[in-house]
């Protein structure tokens, strides 16, 4: 039963996260929505085309709030998106080619027959560039939808689903450094390359302050930027970077613990109002084992998890999901029917025929606990692709805002469609 707890209790904790940022991640879409379309479009529109940055005789960095958004903070959100990933690889869900086959698969298919769909099905040279909006499954919207079933939804399904969901971020990763990153200026990209790999090799022989990895993460993503390579990879790519061991083992972290507090214990006196020089040394050692102990990777991860949930992505969304919906308004409608498809029937058929194929070919086998009604479901909720769908759009069409005003209409009503209809077959094919 301990272990079990152990088990479970920390991907319990990361659910919660991601349902109260799938609830403000909702929150914020209606009322962009609602500012876009109201008295105050002029004003909410010109707050994110306001410019500020640096500005020098030799360098300028200089961009909209909007860009800073969508640059700056989300290789905060890929940055972690990329901690989860090495994780999942090395100890988690995707550490070993068996446990990670079913999702896997399901990623697949979650990918290649949308993105398939989408180009079947548009004629237009004009937003052929957009193919990889359908590729990405939204963790957060996908899981909070899944934990208003609360109790029926068994862990192995919420598990399932956030793998999968992961997987796809990789997806969605490397289709943005591979198909939507223009002009290479491929000397700065190599010096940024070679700093990530003196990083690799500082983490390989157990070299590890935070400070300077911040000041190299800043620079790599600076070069990144300046070489046209979109700086969200860079975040990915500097999580690879971080280690994961920690310096010392629990035990040897357990002995000391016990010493230092019985020395503190026996340096005060237990009446004075402040501490006793040895108690203040004591604490800094206890500082001190308390850090080594720490996987480097999981203590970021923990820090960062709550300020991308509940900040950045909120953010985000509150500064793209604002498009004008009124009648007369020049929109794609072409595009959005397009869009609606690929995330609908496209996740759901390619989720759905993949993990089929994996299991006729006796290549992996359904998690336990999981029924087909289930994974029809689950299928249904990976057509939420809200986050990265708009981010990619962003990159796809970024000198026609008509385009993504269109492709944004589309992402939110094939992610609402694919939502309430997963949420739908869940609800009536589990038990309390």
């Amino acid at each position: 039963m301990k272990i079990e707890k152990i088990l479970i209790t920390p991907f319990q904790k990361f659910v919660r996260v991601e349902n109260l940022s799938g609830i403000l991640l909702f929150g914020a879409t209606i009322i962009a929505l609602i500012l876009a379309n109201s008295s105050f479009a002029p004003a909410y529109e010109s707050i994110w085309q306001c410019e500020f940055g640096i500005q020098t005789p030799n360098f300028e960095l200089v961009k909209p709030l909007l860009l800073w958004i969508n640059d700056g903070l989300m290789a905060v959100f890929f940055f972690l998106i990329g901690l989860e990933i090495k994780r999942e690889v090395l100890i988690g869900e995707l550490n070993n080619l068996k446990k990670a086959s079913f999702p896997i698969f399901a990623a697949l298919g979650g990918m290649i027959i949308p993105v398939s769909l989408y180009i079947i099905l548009n004629k237009d040279q004009g937003t052929s560039h957009g193919w990889g909006i359908p590729a990405a499954t939204d963790i957060a919207f996908s899981l909070a939808i899944l934990q208003l079933l609360g109790k029926r939804v068994p862990i192995s399904l919420k598990v399932f689903l956030a793998a999968f969901a992961i997987v796809d971020d990789i997806g969605a990763v490397l289709l943005i450094a591979f198909f939507y990153s223009t002009g290479i200026k491929w000397l700065l990209l190599i010096i940024a390359l070679a700093i990530i790999i003196i990083l690799i090799f500082f983490s390989m022989r157990g070299i590890y302050s935070k400070y300077i990895y911040f000041l190299a993460g800043v620079i790599v993503w600076l070069l990144f930027l300046k070489a046209g390579f979109h700086p969200t990879v860079a975040g990915v790519l500097l999580a690879f970077t971080i280690p994961l061991r920690k310096k010392v083992d629990v035990n040897t972290y357990a002995v000391n613990l016990y010493n230092i507090v019985d020395d503190f214990k026996e340096a005060g006196d237990g009446k004075s109002p402040v501490l006793s020089k040895e108690q203040v040394d004591y604490i800094d050692d206890l500082e001190d084992w308390t850090s080594r102990v720490q996987s480097p990777l999981q203590h970021l991860e923990h820090n960062l998890h709550n300020w991308v949930a509940y900040f950045i992505i909120p953010i985000f969304a509150f500064a793209n999901a604002g498009v004008i919906l009124k009648t007369g308004t020049e929109l794609n409608y072409s595009l959005i029917m397009i869009i609606i498809i690929s995330l609908f029937a496209g996740k759901s058929i390619g989720i759905l025929l993949f993990t089929w194929l994996g299991r006729k070919l006796k290549l992996t086998v359904m998690p336990e606990g999981i029924r087909s009604s289930q994974l029809l479901g689950i299928a249904f909720l990976g057509g939420v692709g809200f986050t990265m769908s708009i981010f990619i759009s962003n990159l796809a069409f970024v000198d026609n805002q008509a385009v993504i005003n269109s492709a944004k209409i589309g992402i939110i009503a094939g992610s609402l469609i694919s939502g309430l209809t997963g949420y739908i077959i869940l609800r009536f094919s589990t038990k309390k």
